[in-house]
């Protein structure tokens, strides 16, 4: 955390540096390239992140982001990087020049001799540096340059932004297609209402440090103590009952056992439907047992991506 902090390594690194907000299949490989090339360098593997988000100080905070902090760390660590470090991006550190976000940052806090970037990698005061600048310093300062190309999936190019906007708008099978994995957000049971238990489907009301939580009812599996249940979330402000703040309910599949206080994820596979108004609790109920019925029918022809789970077809 911050340059003071920084790992050592005496004989030189590897270094990707890039926001990395959600590893999709862009940023994964980058990643790749990146342990690759330090391996054959005989480098250290470094990875160079941001938080909060560069946009969140440049932007007026405009942009969610896809991961905390904490799972991002997590998958880096997973990508096989040796070491990773978070700056904090300030006004200050936004007004760096090129050339001095180069000395200072690149050869002398991290004595990078590789440097891995998206192509489209901009950087110093205004965004004002691109590639070819980066590889003018590079010459000059003693490091190389890998620009690695866009990945596209699908004819769409891969990008956090395209994932964010598929994300915010519910469209959880596109934003997948682009991730490469099932979306997940992870959280806290909270104490509820209690009105899921009182139509006869007792959920679990979800407090979650993700900013972005995908709206509708969908088809999720809850992680839960190490192991994975199919489950049926919905997120919305349930107009039924008068509409209120967005909430987080999951209900989970031949689950037995308190989930009060407890943490869970939630890795989102498709949406079933957008949330609705129904005239009364009754329409509500058969609403939500044709939900549950086309939830089994598809769990029961899937498996799940983490581990092999035998799912009921009927309740």
């Amino acid at each position: 955390r911050g340059f003071e902090d920084r790992a050592a390594f005496p004989d030189g690194t590897a270094v990707a540096i890039g926001n990395f907000d959600w590893l999709h299949l862009g940023h994964q490989e980058i990643l790749r390239f990146l342990v690759e090339k330090a391996r054959t360098s005989q480098l250290g593997s470094l990875v160079l992140t941001f938080s909060p988000h560069p946009e969140k100080v440049l932007g007026g905070g405009r942009t969610p982001m896809i991961q905390t902090l904490e799972q991002r760390l997590r998958g880096l660590r997973a990508s096989g990087v040796e070491a990773v470090l978070v700056a904090k991006f300030t006004p200050a550190f936004a007004d760096l020049s090129m050339e001095e976000f180069v000395s200072r940052i690149i050869v002398h806090s991290l004595a990078a001799q590789v440097v891995v970037v998206g192509e489209n990698f901009r950087f110093g005061r205004r965004r004002h540096g691109d590639i070819d600048d980066l590889r003018r310093l590079g010459r000059k300062m003693g490091f190389s340059v890998y620009p690695r190309p866009a990945v596209h999936r699908k004819g769409q190019v891969v990008s956090s932004s395209r994932i964010r906007n598929y994300l915010q708008s519910g469209d959880i099978f596109s934003a997948n297609a682009l991730l490469g994995y099932p979306y997940l957000i992870e959280g806290r049971v909270i104490k509820g209402r209690g009105r899921g238990r009182a139509l006869g489907f007792p959920t679990a009301n979800i407090r979650t440090e993700n900013e972005i939580a995908p709206p509708g009812v969908h088809l999720t599996w809850a992680r839960i103590r190490g192991r994975f249940f199919p489950s049926l979330t919905n997120n919305g402000s349930r107009p039924t009952f008068g509409a209120g703040p967005e909430q987080i309910e999951t209900y989970v599949f031949d689950f037995d056992g308190p989930l009060y206080r407890r943490r869970i994820g939630l890795h989102f596979v498709r949406r079933l439907r957008k949330e609705k108004r129904f005239p009364g609790a009754d329409a509500l109920i058969r609403q939500i047992r044709r939900d549950v019925t086309a939830s089994r029918l598809y769990f029961a022809n899937a498996e799940s991506p983490f581990v092999r789970i035998r799912v009921r077809a009927r309740p």
